[in-house]
């Protein structure tokens, strides 16, 4: 399960061997200036948006890999019953990060100050 870490700088989102492997992906960091928005969502499986490319997708279990669809690029790692934060940058190599974690709700307002 991929974990979100919070600097006074930057914002990292780590992931496990498994979700780099099957996603095609590595650890991001983003600085904090880059973020413009912050919301928890409920069910991340549901607000997924666009085609994979490349990454993983279990039907109604689990997605992990980069969402594209036209002008967005997004990082997503997800999984069912687990709330997300939906992260959208500007001027980073992903549009969105969208995250499953259990803690959603803390990161969010962490991040609104």
């Amino acid at each position: 399960m991929a974990s979100v870490q919070l600097t006074p700088g930057s914002l990292s989102v780590r992931l496990t061997r498994g979700e780099k492997i099957a996603g095609l992906l590595r650890d991001v960091a983003v600085p904090r200036d880059s973020i413009t928005d912050v919301a928890v969502v409920a069910d991340g499986l549901a607000a997924t948006r666009g085609l994979r490319a490349p990454g993983l997708a279990l039907p109604r279990r689990r997605k992990v890999g980069t969402w594209r669809r036209p002008g967005e690029r997004s990082l997503v790692s997800v999984r069912r019953g687990q709330p997300a934060l939906r992260v959208r940058l500007t001027g980073q190599r992903y549009d969105s990060l969208l995250v499953g974690a259990d803690d959603a709700d803390r990161l969010a307002s962490a991040l609104a100050r």
